[in-house]
């Protein structure tokens, strides 16, 4: 009997207009797409849904409204990566909300990284996130991928000039969340987390 594929949540944490955020998160996607042991389930904070549900948007958009909430999105995946920029020091208004309006669904699950931003290429968003999900009772992952001065970082079609070393350092990212992912997976199964 094969093991089912881990479902992988990229969770795109920047709702600017303009944002890298779109070509950091489709290239990360391509990563993933590598793989036959992940299927990806994009959760854009953009979108009209989450952004009326998030109530991020001053307006009401024209979201279906059988769309399904943030948290059985969450409460459905095996593991998360979180595609987040770093301003001001710190992590986007709206990354914070979306994880703070769910709370059981994070649990004993495993969150990793892809920042980006200028000199510290959001490695300091990153360290503020670890607190805050380690409070949500996951588990962030070690490795990250992150790109310094970003917007310098990708060609015309979205692609890393440096594809050999994000490649890799997306690749070792992909091994640690296939690991507690599976883990943790067999774990929830075995016996439920009630932490």
């Amino acid at each position: 009997m094969s093991t089912p594929p881990l479902k992988i949540g990229v969770l795109i944490g920047s709702v600017r207009p303009g944002r890298l955020a779109d070509t950091v998160a489709r290239w990360f996607v391509s990563e993933i797409g590598r793989r036959d042991d992940m299927e990806t389930h994009v959760i854009d904070l953009s979108e009209p849904a989450l952004a009326d549900e998030l109530k991020l948007t001053l307006e009401r958009s024209d979201a279906p409204g059988d769309a399904p909430t943030l948290a059985e999105r969450i409460e459905g995946l095996d593991g998360f990566v979180v595609v987040t920029p770093e301003y001001n020091h710190g992590y986007p208004a709206a990354l914070k909300l979306a994880i703070d309006y769910v709370y059981r669904e994070w649990r004993a699950k495993p969150v990793g990284f892809v920042s980006y931003g200028g000199m510290a290429g959001g490695q300091r968003a990153v360290e503020q996130l670890r607190q805050v999900f380690a409070e949500l009772h996951a588990v962030t992952l070690r490795d990250t991928v992150s790109f310094h001065m970003a917007w310098e970082r990708f060609d015309d079609e979205g692609r890393p000039y440096d594809q050999d070393s994000t490649g890799k350092a997306a690749a070792v990212l992909l091994d640690q969340l296939a690991w507690w992912g599976l883990t943790l997976r067999e774990g929830r199964a075995a016996r439920p987390y009630d932490g």
